[in-house]
């Protein structure tokens, strides 16, 4: 049977929507190249956030089929995901030795199309239509390729977004929100603790708009928080986290879920996007400063040491430089432990695209650097606080950067590095933190023995 090799950007649910594929493909007997070179099939699964992953994609796939052609080899190459979905038929008009485009309802679909191309039933495909309960075809997994060694698993609980946020192309490359079924979603969770699994991670666009058309309030509890209660009751799993969320999930229900459910690990993903209020009107985020930092309090107050981590976006059209100041001082008092900050990038066919007073690339970049700094201050002094101090972790195995390092994770969602070997693998142990890297802290062996 033929080889495939996917090449993943951009966000978790790309990374689980590829793992998915991939476990499609292994069950039909395909293998898994380790490079593109080696393949005779190669996918690139793509984003569409930034221009920037776009064109990453974009230039990776003529690397690929330029080397191919040079090199004589008959490859199978395709754009799958948010990309795939938004230029469609575009991608082979501009790139014509692509064969395969699809889209983000379409992955359970990718052994099926490649199938046909291999054998020569069809030249090109290009597949972005809808599709009736495609929410809940990403089940398979890999799990690193051996049940044995994963402790760890995403699982999409839903896909689309009904938000609309001016500068987000997501709700055109995913659609509406569909929710999974509370049973479904609570059968995959139990298949993978089955198979040694001890943590799993909730994954949707705005995970906490999960089951709202499906699901009625119950003694005061969301639909999301409902299933977390499901999960929660999971014999063997011993943790439970969930992104991407939106704050206006943060219901009273959710935060009190974070004291409440021992499972739920003290980590929340808060998109913040601007500290400006007018900035977030014109965003069309649905909270006010206010109520932002009224959220962060009440997760702190239910879950003393929870980490909190952001998304902020420096040079939004209109953005002024009190705007921005205001972004500053709110990063300031909220004293995230770490944030993923984005230079705003124009997305075709999305409101903020076309609108006025679009900042000048120049200060984009400045800002995006002054942010960046304080960030890093803030979060540099919050690990430093972790020095002394005993935690638990869950061991994930061997570093990627060095083998002779294992890492685990905080329930804070804090990456430890420390000298072990395979028999710490998938066990909860304590380590007291000797010293901190970059976002990364160090443990003590010493205290595993």
């Amino acid at each position: 049977m033929p080889s495939v090799f996917i090449k993943t950007y951009g966000c978790q649910m790309n990374e689980r929507d590829s793992e998915a594929v991939a476990a499609q493909l292994v069950a039909k007997g395909y293998s898994l190249a380790k490079s593109e070179a080696a393949a005779d099939v190669v996918l690139l699964n793509t984003c569409s956030v930034r221009d920037f992953a776009e064109q990453k994609a974009i230039n990776k796939m003529k690397n690929v089929v330029g080397t191919a052609r040079s090199e004589k080899r008959n490859q199978i190459v395709g754009f799958l995901g948010c990309m795939a979905q938004s230029r469609g038929r575009e991608l082979i008009d501009k790139l014509p030795d692509v064969d395969l485009v699809l889209g983000t309802q379409k992955f359970h679909r990718a052994a099926e199309y490649l199938d046909e191309l291999l054998a020569g039933k069809r030249k090109k495909i290009v597949d972005i239509e809808t599709e009736a309960k495609s929410e809940a075809t990403i089940r398979e997994h890999l799990l690193n390729g051996s049940a044995k060694t994963s402790v760890s698993a995403f699982v999409s609980i839903m896909q689309g977004c009904n938000q609309h946020c001016t500068f987000c192309i997501v709700p055109a490359t995913r659609g509406e929100e569909r929710s999974r079924t509370i049973p479904d979603i609570v059968a995959e969770c139990r298949e993978l603790v089955a198979r040694g699994v001890r943590e799993i991670t909730l994954l949707g666009q705005i995970v906490t708009s999960f089951g709202k058309r499906d699901y009625h309030e119950l003694a005061g509890k969301s639909a999301f928080v409902q299933l977390l209660d499901a999960v929660h009751e999971i014999d063997g799993l011993e943790r439970i986290r969930f992104t991407s969320p939106h704050p206006k999930g943060y219901g009273d229900d959710l935060v009190e879920a974070y004291a409440r459910l021992p499972k739920l690990c003290e980590s929340a993903h808060l998109p913040l996007q601007s500290g400006s209020d007018r900035i977030l009107k014109l965003m069309h985020r649905g909270y006010t400063r206010e109520k932002f930092l009224g959220i962060v309090e009440k997760l702190r107050r239910a879950k003393p040491g929870i980490g909190i981590t952001t998304d902020i976006i420096a040079g939004f059209p209109g953005e002024t430089e009190e705007d921005f100041e205001l972004t500053l001082s709110l990063c300031h008092e909220a004293q995230f432990d770490n944030a993923y900050i984005f230079k705003y990038s124009q997305r075709r066919d999305t409101p903020a695209a076309d609108m006025a007073d679009q900042v000048p690339q120049a200060i984009r970049e400045e800002r995006n650097h002054r942010l960046l700094e304080l960030v890093n201050e803030i979060a540099g002094r919050k690990y430093d606080g972790f020095i002394g101090r005993q935690v638990e972790i869950l061991v994930e195995g061997p570093s990627k950067k060095n083998a002779a390092r294992y890492t685990g994770r905080t329930r804070c969602n804090r990456i430890v590095l420390f000298d072990g070997s395979a028999r710490h693998q998938g066990q909860l142990m304590d380590v007291k933190i000797e010293r901190t890297g970059s976002f990364t802290l160090y443990g003590d062996p010493a205290i595993l023995e």
